[in-house]
């Protein structure tokens, strides 16, 4: 996992970082001593938003440094902050303190950003960079709560980023042990065979298929922060554990197989978020639940037109074996309906169609809670995490019906709106009361300073933030 490079430390004299709006560079260029106007103008610097001037002193070590944000990012606290993850990337190693940033930036957000910023993933390179910019704790940050953020957002980077021949089932459980054993929470594990007896055929179907070693599994990780108080709310945390899609009998081309790593990116987030919830010690109960498997190709694969059961006793007709997180996600679901959640989240890498309507910056999310989308707004918002509102159109609801059984996952094509549909599908299995749907990327598909090619922890800060001022 990669360090996080931020400190409560001032040693040797860390080196001036100023953050200014447009406006403010220019008026500070403006008034600079002569040599740095030079230095300016050599380096092209024009106080356009995203520039970064580095300005040298009379020994030749840097003496100050200055990052451009727009105007609007100046003035959005969530966002503004989230445009400083791009300072890692740019400034040269050393030590920095913040000496000048926009009021509106809350400053534990600041942190925040430039530890997500300083997330590199190098597991499988022969040789690494040494040293890297570092930044001192601004002044009021709660450093505990940016670190315990940015560990958890790289863990579940690391997870996405780490090929399926190196994280399958067994990983996945390990890791959620790891969680439950630093943070005494109890966890259970059903695997193989056991998940027939156990109720979990859905999961049991998608991961048959797979090599013996790498046999499907449900994990069931348990924690109470309630300090015992029986009244307290317990929040159910779902993720997709598809620890690579082959597509099944209905084989993806090999341009859509090249990323399947990462479809297990619902885990990878529902994990971290959940470590989260307890390194904050949220006054909650917490469960998460993990349907892990692998949908590979053998004799025994899941074949399309084949009618399987489920948890809460539904019959799917399985149209498409390309559509498996759905179905393992059904009795999931199930599962959280049984525990009587107040708050139900499920996480999942689910639809091309999620990308071609919002694109792999905005991952929409679901939810009949009028209130609860409101706080999901707020909190994307007061952290610069973006995701999007989308329907659960009911007029599309029948393209699920089957002629044969009792629901279908793969919906008729008049539809049209792959990702609606899926959330359609996933609502006939989701507990009663409050209950979000996430459908994201997981993925930089484009590198940018901050933003890297490859894993990406999206939506769970957002989230987190949203069960702080819930439960905090």
């Amino acid at each position: 996992m990669s360090e996080v490079l931020i400190t409560a430390n001032k040693a040797d004299a860390p080196v001036p970082l100023r953050v200014l709006s447009g406006t403010e560079a220019a008026a500070w260029l403006e008034a600079a001593a002569a040599p740095v106007k030079a230095a300016a103008s050599l380096s092209g610097f024009t106080a356009k938003a995203g520039q970064m001037l580095k300005v040298g002193g009379a020994d030749g070590r840097l003496e100050q440094a200055v990052f451009v944000l727009s105007g609007e990012d100046a003035a959005a606290p969530g966002w503004g902050a989230q445009a400083l993850r791009a300072l890692p990337a740019l400034l040269p190693a050393g030590d920095y303190v913040l000496a000048e940033a926009p009021d509106a930036l809350d400053r534990t957000e600041i942190a925040t950003a430039f530890a997500l910023g300083s997330y590199r993933f190098d597991r499988y390179k022969s040789s690494r960079d040494g040293a890297r910019a570092r930044l001192v704790a601004p002044e009021g940050a709660n450093l505990d709560r940016a670190r315990a953020i940015a560990h958890a957002c790289a863990l579940a980077r690391d997870m996405i980023n780490t090929p399926a021949n190196d994280l399958g089932p067994l990983q996945i459980e390990t890791i959620a042990a790891e969680i439950a054993e630093a943070f005494g929470a109890a966890m259970s594990v059903i695997v193989g065979e056991g998940l027939l007896t156990a109720g979990y055929p859905a999961v049991h179907a998608v991961g048959r298929a797979a090599a013996p070693h790498r046999a499907p599994r449900m994990i069931e990780l348990t924690w109470d922060g309630s300090g015992g108080d029986p009244a307290a709310p317990l929040v159910a945390l779902v993720g997709k554990g598809v620890v690579f899609d082959t597509g099944g009998l209905d084989i993806k081309p090999s341009a859509g197989m090249g990323l399947m790593k990462k479809d297990m990116g619902g885990a990878a987030h529902a994990l971290a978020l959940g470590r989260m919830v307890m390194a904050a010690g949220l006054k909650l109960k917490l469960v998460v639940l993990i349907p892990v498997a692998e949908n590979a190709i053998s004799g025994d694969a899941m074949r399309p037109g084949d009618v399987i059961a489920s948890r809460k006793g539904l019959s799917i007709e399985v149209g498409n074996t390309d559509a498996e997180g759905r179905l393992i996600l059904a009795d999931a679901l199930a599962r959280a309906a049984e525990l009587g959640p107040d708050l139900t989240i499920d996480l999942a890498t689910l639809t091309g169609a999620a990308r071609a309507a919002l694109g792999p910056q905005a991952p929409p999310f679901f939810t009949d809670d009028e209130a609860l989308a409101r706080e999901v707004f707020d909190a994307a918002e007061a952290c610069g995490d973006g995701l999007w509102r989308l329907p659960l159109w009911r007029g599309y609801a029948s393209a699920v019906d089957s002629d044969i059984a009792d629901i279908k996952n793969d919906p008729d094509a008049w539809a049209q709106a792959g990702s609606i549909t899926a959330a359609l599908f996933l609502q006939r299995f989701a507990p009663p009361g409050a209950w979000l749907h996430l459908d994201i990327y997981a993925w930089n598909p484009k590198g940018r300073p901050g933003w890297p090619v490859g894993g990406e922890a999206q939506t769970i800060r957002a989230l987190f933030r949203l069960l702080g001022d819930r439960y905090g």
